[in-house]
């Protein structure tokens, strides 16, 4: 293979001005959600001391989120998809602004409200997750189908430069200025991606008619949740996307892992946060590949169980270095994950149904990754943080290997580019791209943004 195969493909940037703009804006975004992502769980550990109520926080989040998912993804099938993006974008700066206030009015050396930080987290989990839904649901009827994969790639590597400097800058800013500025800055970057957001087109759905819109809302979830199902690759996809979120992430760990485990301090802990993030954009900056990939079911089943494997090692791991060389290759493990089960998922999934599906796989997404949250904080002060994570990717790689056996769909899915072969008979047709948005159906390849669930 030539060096520039094996690159990332930066064709939908050089073709599309919505897909630049998506760039730039969750770019910024998820750097300000990095900041985030060290300081919430931080913030609540260093007050209270227990993992469980930092998983607590991670599961009020995530049954927000699994609702709005529900809502959302119906809404994404029904409506212009930028109005739900807007709305997203501005419960996430007011929750975060929530963030700030209550850290700042906190007293002095107090513990800040928890119950407001998980009215926030609610806040931010249900009406942010409308984002979420829509920009998944929005991009495979802007993109031809051998673009998706290269899509899934550089979106993933937006998800993923914010977060090398940030976590690790974030340790600092708490250090220097406290909890206060770096949900401030947070709160900031959340409204500028707002505005940015609406540059975009209406991104108007295929097939919204009256007739849908006027259907109830649980049976039009009813309807995407049965397909995504019954699906021979798409009901597998989402299992082994649980399985991954239940037991091999170990980041609600992080903060107990560096305490208890390498008995250092807040520094440390924004190193590990940004490790992941340095595999990840490793993996997206060498993802030309996965558009000439065949057998990519195959390969997602081996990249998760890289996952299971990486992440037992950061568990057995004692030394700041070797923790952080584990979280690399379990962040490179998850963004081939990530990149391949895009492409295979919006490919296989019909512009009808897209919000709906999509509305599916984030509620699974962080209904698994609060499960797993919930399960490795309570199984910590029995076993240690260490053994508990080094559990949870020891039995992640065995359960792969049972899905692979199970799920023969899976096993053989192939490239949504691969070329004969790509196409699924339960697709249906391909939807020309956004008529509605004012924009010719006839321009090759077109952006928006895949967002993920708030892990970041």
């Amino acid at each position: 293979m030539k060096l520039r195969d094996a690159l990332i493909d930066l064709t939908p940037l050089r073709v599309s001005r919505e897909f630049r703009v998506v760039f730039t804006a969750r770019l910024i975004s998820v750097f300000g959600l990095g900041f985030a992502l060290v300081a919430l769980p931080m913030q609540v550990y260093s007050a209270t001391g227990s993992s469980v109520l930092v998983a607590v926080v991670s599961a009020v989040n995530g049954t927000s989120v699994f609702g709005g998912t529900l809502v959302g993804g119906v809404l994404a099938d029904r409506f212009p998809r930028r109005r739900l993006i807007v709305a997203g974008r501005s419960s996430a700066t007011m929750a975060f602004t929530g963030l700030a206030l209550n850290a700042l009015w906190a007293p002095q050396g107090g513990e800040a409200g928890f119950a407001v930080i998980c009215v926030c987290a609610a806040l931010n989990g249900f009406v942010g997750t409308f984002s979420t839904v829509a920009l998944q649901a929005a991009v495979p009827g802007l993109l031809p189908r051998n673009r998706l994969p290269a899509a899934g790639a550089l979106l993933a590597l937006t998800g993923q430069l914010g977060s090398i400097a940030a976590p690790a800058l974030s340790g600092a800013v708490i250090a220097l200025w406290g909890y206060p500025a770096v949900f401030a800055i947070t709160a900031a970057v959340c409204a500028a991606t707002t505005v940015l957001v609406l540059r975009l087109p209406p991104l108007a759905p295929t097939g919204a008619g009256d007739g849908e819109r006027a259907r109830g809302m649980a049976a039009a979830a009813v309807d995407g949740m049965r397909f995504a199902v019954r699906h021979r690759t798409v009901g597998p996809l989402l299992v082994l996307g649980f399985v991954q979120l239940l037991l091999a992430t170990p980041y609600v760990l992080i903060p107990e892992f560096t305490d208890t485990v390498l008995h250092a301090g807040e520094t440390a802990a924004g190193f590990l946060y940004s490790a992941s993030a340095v595999g990840a954009v490793l993996a997206s900056l060498t993802s030309g590949w996965t558009r000439t990939v065949r057998r990519s079911g195959a390969v997602l089943l081996a990249a998760v169980a890289v996952c299971g494997l990486a992440s037992a090692g950061f568990g057995a791991s004692g030394q700041l270095a070797l923790a952080v060389a584990a979280l690399a290759v379990l962040g490179f493990a998850e963004i081939v994950e990530e990149i391949l089960r895009f492409a295979l998922l919006q490919s296989h999934t019909p512009d009808a149904l897209r919000g709906r599906v999509n509305s599916v796989w984030t509620a699974q997404n962080t209904v698994g990754g609060a499960l797993g949250a919930l399960a490795l904080g309570s199984l910590a002060p029995l076993i240690g943080a260490g053994a508990a994570i080094v559990t949870g990717g020891a039995v992640t790689a065995v359960l792969v290997a049972v899905l692979a056996a199970a799920a023969p769909g899976l096993r053989r899915a192939v490239n949504a580019g691969g070329g004969s072969g790509g196409e699924d008979p339960h697709a249906g047709p391909r939807p020309s791209a956004l008529s509605s948005s004012g924009s010719g159906a006839d321009a090759p390849a077109r952006g928006a943004p895949e967002e993920r669930g708030m892990r970041s």
